[in-house]
Parts: C-alpha cells; sequence; structure tokens
C-alpha cells in the first residue's frame, strides 16, 4: 500500500506483483490518477520521466505498467495530494445515479459538454470522477478495484438495496481473517459498467491498516528476494501474459 499519508485521510494504492506472469492486457476503464505536486513533477524531470503537457498545464506521464497519472505543477496541499482517481463510464447518467443515488456521493461538478462528473464522499478527501467513453468499458486483465471504508453498520444496509435495486453484488457480506491482526468484514460490488467497489467497515479495517513504520524497508527486502526473474530466463522461459 502505497500513498502520501495513513489510510485514515489519504488515499492510497496497493500495488500486487504475481509471480509468474509477465504483463497485462490494459483495458480502457482506468483513465488516471490526479496528484497536486509540483514536488512530484521537479523528481519526474530529473529523473528523465517521458512527461507531456496538455492544454490546461497538467503534466501526464505513466507508470512502468502503462497507467497514467496527471501531475498538477502546484505546492503539495497539506492534505491529501491525490486529487481524483479517473474511471471509465460507457452511460454518464446512469453512473451518476449508481454511485450517488445508491452509494451516496456527492456530486461535486458535472459538464455535459465534457461528458464527466467529480464525485465524494467529503470535501477534504479524494474524489471520483466519472468520463463517459461513449463506448463499451473493457476491464483487460490488468483491472483492479476501488476501495471504501464505512461504519460497519452500514454494510448489510447497502447490501440489502443492492438486492433490492438488483444490482450486481460480486461477493455477499463477509467476515476475512487476518492473521495476528483484525478480522475485517468486507462486500464487492459492481457498478454497470464492471467497476469492482469494496466496501470495507471502518473500525476493523482502521486497526488492519495501521502505518509500519518498517512498511519501505519490507518492500525493499522482498523485491531484493525476488529471483523469479532468474529462474525463467535460466530456464530459458517467458513469462506469459495474464
Amino acid at each position: 500500500m502505497v500513498g502520501f499519508g495513513p489510510e485514515d485521510n489519504h488515499f492510497v494504492s496497493e500495488l500486487t506483483y504475481n509471480y509468474g506472469i509477465g504483463g497485462y492486457r490494459l483495458g480502457n476503464d482506468f483513465l488516471g490518477i490526479t496528484i497536486q505536486s509540483s514536488e512530484a513533477v521537479s523528481n519526474a524531470k530529473k529523473q528523465g520521466w517521458a512527461l507531456t503537457e496538455d492544454e490546461d498545464g497538467v503534466f501526464v506521464t505513466e507508470d512502468p505498467g502503462g497507467y497514467k497519472f496527471f501531475l498538477v505543477n502546484k505546492e503539495q496541499p497539506k492534505t491529501d495530494p491525490v486529487q481524483k482517481v479517473t474511471l471509465a463510464v460507457s452511460d454518464l447518467q446512469r453512473s451518476i445515479d449508481y454511485w450517488s443515488n445508491l452509494l451516496g456521493m456527492k456530486v461535486y461538478e458535472k459538464s455535459d459538454a465534457k461528458k464527466h462528473a467529480l464525485l465524494g464522499f467529503a470535501d477534504d478527501q479524494c474524489k471520483l470522477e466519472l468520463q463517459d467513453i461513449g463506448c463499451p468499458v473493457d476491464h483487460g486483465t490488468a483491472y483492479g478495484r476501488i476501495a471504501f471504508s464505512c461504519p460497519r453498520e452500514q454494510l448489510p444496509v447497502i447490501e440489502t438495496q443492492m438486492k433490492m435495486k438488483n444490482q450486481k453484488i460480486l461477493t455477499p457480506l463477509v467476515s476475512l481473517d487476518t492473521p495476528g491482526k483484525a478480522t475485517v468484514e468486507v462486500v464487492i460490488l459492481a457498478d454497470p459498467d464492471g467497476h469492482e467497489i469494496c466496501l470495507v467497515g471502518d473500525a476493523a479495517f482502521r486497526d488492519l491498516s495501521r502505518v509500519d513504520p518498517n512498511g519501505s524497508k519490507l518492500l525493499d527486502d522482498a523485491i531484493a528476494a525476488d529471483k523469479s526473474s532468474e529462474w525463467f530466463e535460466k530456464h530459458r522461459k517467458q513469462k506469459p501474459s495474464a
């Protein structure tokens, strides 16, 4: 889990490495993450990272997996620098109805001309942007999911509401044990375009997601210990694509 601060009040990305997989096919479902940070822009330039500037003065780049990042060249705010996450939808109004009327998000902005809407649960939190691409959403093999924490008592209410509205539930309300840590309750939904949405009980999640001061070192050590690429090369095999 990587981000600019604790998950209590920051958006974080979950990076998953699957052993033995050499590549994924990107779909058109995930359109990017917007971050306000002049430091990020400066770092990208110093390291020779490919940057292009759009008509709004925002720098666009891609991570090694091909996922887009939009960097706003302004001082990093004291709150979360991650401004928004953009998902593609095939019918903007239908998606707004789902995320707003069913999941309770507030609509902060809507533009019929640009076919996009900005939603969120709170003024000081990362926003969700829905962008109508005018065609079916293809999740490829590189798709992920977006997750939110909420009071535990809301989970069965949300699940019941989704059932009543005949909406897709991928994983009914279930308790997941984490050895040595908290037991969290989750329900996983899918919106009209198949974007996976994981809702997690807040109290247990806060216990589970506490910042590990050794997290960066543990990650570096795990990467250094991974010899899978050497194994594939030694055996003259190529990692398959997902």
